[in-house]
């Protein structure tokens, strides 16, 4: 049966499409505003943008064994109305005369927070709602949204910060998270009650998830590759949108639609990642898909503000393409070899390292760009994202033909 006639899966997938709009706003407007209205400098920038996933090396081993011991769905609900208040502060105090950067870093600090119990949390409330055996489609689904909003989010805030302002884009966040709120209120499904450790003890449950991940050679394949990745991703995220706003002079409008191309092929990405799984098999769609598309993003500094922005538009959406249907293989593989009492913490467990490298990558990359330069410091991120796809194409996924049971 099709999740399209599941209706409990169908609220969680509105909830999480308006949420992702929103957020994809934020992201976009958020740098706009500190870089135009306040100013800041590329290490500045750097600090932001680690700071709003600062959160996963804070709190990420110790959000799996919470997630673990609770149930999920409160979890995702406190976690949306707690971002939705802290993102509204930002346009208030914009009105108020009182934005500072330093409200910018804190709450981007605390919503990363709150992002951490709620990715943490709906990445093994999944299973419970639809089934392992549509976990492919499940994610297939919510990528889709994430990656709808990466191609329309960005053109609509460049093109509100560019009319109104940047911080009045910030509202279109907070409504996206009480949104998303709403619709898990309505959803019915009943979650399996926590199970109680083997062993209780919050050190023991933290290394019971962590021996799960790292002891299974392809879960450290696939976290030495999204972690590579991901700092490296987390270089370029911190300057990108200083390379296009003062190294190449282009307006908040046309920034926002640079930044919509990597949506696009997101799209596609989410779109044709059946095919990839039918075609070649999941365990070998996680390194393939990485292998043929990351290099792409070799293109992306050679952009510039005449023919030469196809480079940036080819770059990005290339680069997004193959990260949407590596991330889908490699999250519903995740999902599916892992006992549910475990789910928590083996998520916690690779996001604390895979996304902990986004916020160091952020200040690496702020550091770097001060040092050397905005443009070069791009270079080292797109060829060391380029490089990270080696951690799975020597692996034993190279080998497995399917998903073991």
């Amino acid at each position: 049966m099709s999740l399209w006639s599941h209706r409990d899966f169908r609220l969680l997938w509105a909830g999480d499409t308006i949420s992702q709009f929103g957020s994809t706003i934020g992201r976009t407007v958020l740098p706009l505003l500190a870089a135009g209205a306040l100013a800041a400098t590329p290490f500045e920038m750097g600090v932001l943008s680690a700071a709003a996933t600062a959160a996963f090396l804070l709190i990420g081993l110790p959000a799996g064994v919470w997630v673990d011991r609770l149930s999920r769905r409160p979890v995702m609900l406190v976690a949306d109305l707690a971002r939705a208040a802290l993102m509204l502060s930002i346009p208030v105090a914009w009105w108020l005369g009182v934005l500072t950067l330093v409200q910018l870093v804190v709450v981007a600090l605390l919503v990363g927070a709150a992002t951490v119990m709620f990715d943490i949390a709906y990445q093994s409330y999944l299973p419970a709602l639809v089934g392992r055996e549509q976990l492919v489609e499940g994610n297939s689904k919510l990528e889709a949204s994430r990656a709808v909003a990466q191609v329309s989010g960005p053109a609509v805030a460049g093109g509100v910060a560019q009319a109104v302002g940047a911080a009045v884009g910030v509202l279109a966040t907070g409504v996206g998270y009480l949104a998303s709120a709403v619709f898990l209120l309505r959803i019915r499904t009943e979650e399996p009650p926590p199970r109680s450790p083997d062993k209780p003890g919050f050190v023991h449950e933290v290394a019971e998830g962590l021996r799960f991940v790292f002891g299974h050679r392809s879960l450290r394949a696939i976290v030495g590759c999204t972690g590579t990745a991901n700092f490296f991703g987390g270089m370029s995220m911190a300057l990108l949108v200083l390379f296009l706003v003062r190294e190449l002079g282009l307006s908040d409008g046309v920034v926002g639609l640079v930044l919509s191309s990597a949506g696009i092929g997101g799209v596609l990405g989410a779109l044709t990642v059946s095919r990839w799984n039918a075609r070649f098999g999941q365990t070998t769609v996680i390194w393939l898909s990485a292998l043929v598309t990351w290099p792409f993003g070799l293109l992306v500094p050679l952009g510039a503000a005449d023919w030469r922005i196809a480079f940036l538009v080819v770059g990005e959406a290339a680069v997004a393409y193959g990260a949407t249907v590596y991330n889908i293989a490699q999250v519903s593989y995740r999902q599916s070899i892992c006992p549910d009492h475990l789910l928590g913490r083996m998520n916690a467990s690779i996001r604390f390292v895979v996304w902990g490298g986004i916020p160091l990558g952020g200040l690496a990359g702020g550091a770097l760009g001060e040092g050397i330069g905005v443009t070069p410091t791009l270079w080292v991120a797109m060829a060391g994202q380029c490089a990270s796809v080696l951690w799975v194409v020597l692996s034993p996924l190279r080998s497995r033909d399917g998903v073991p049971a």
